[in-house]
């Protein structure tokens, strides 16, 4: 069974930089790509980031590119994403997603169908 846990999450103002971390254990962390989502209140997960299983394909949704960017160091079973230039918008609930199926693109990991497991999530709030 796959645990995922973020950390990393906090108060910033606008305009400010957060890391957030995912740490995996009891899987082939290797193997899969991951992702990160976030949420607010009353609405739907929104994808955020991906990044393919090697570390080598990344991809984005269109209103974080450029500010954020998305690493894993799989000797350390860990994911990062490095957010900078936060915006209040950025507020929200931001979720670690483990791909479902071994060796997909990071393509598909924009589509919460291919998640196989989610973290707990981590609290991002950016004041104006």
């Amino acid at each position: 069974q796959v645990q995922l846990v973020e950390s990393g999450g906090g108060l910033v103002q606008a305009g400010g930089s957060l890391r957030l971390s995912c740490a995996a254990s009891g899987g082939t962390f290797t193997n899969y790509a991951i992702g990160w989502f976030r949420q607010t209140p009353g609405k739907e997960r929104e994808f955020v980031a991906a990044i393919s299983w090697s570390g080598g394909s990344t991809s984005y949704a269109d209103n974080v590119k450029g500010r954020f960017a998305i690493s894993r160091d799989n000797a350390k079973n860990s994911v990062f994403l490095q957010m900078n230039s936060l915006k209040p918008e950025d507020t929200a609930v931001y979720y670690c997603a483990h791909g479902k199926t071994r060796f997909t693109t990071n393509q598909v990991m924009d589509n919460t169908a291919n998640v196989g497991y989610w973290g707990q999530g981590t609290q991002v709030t950016v004041s104006s």
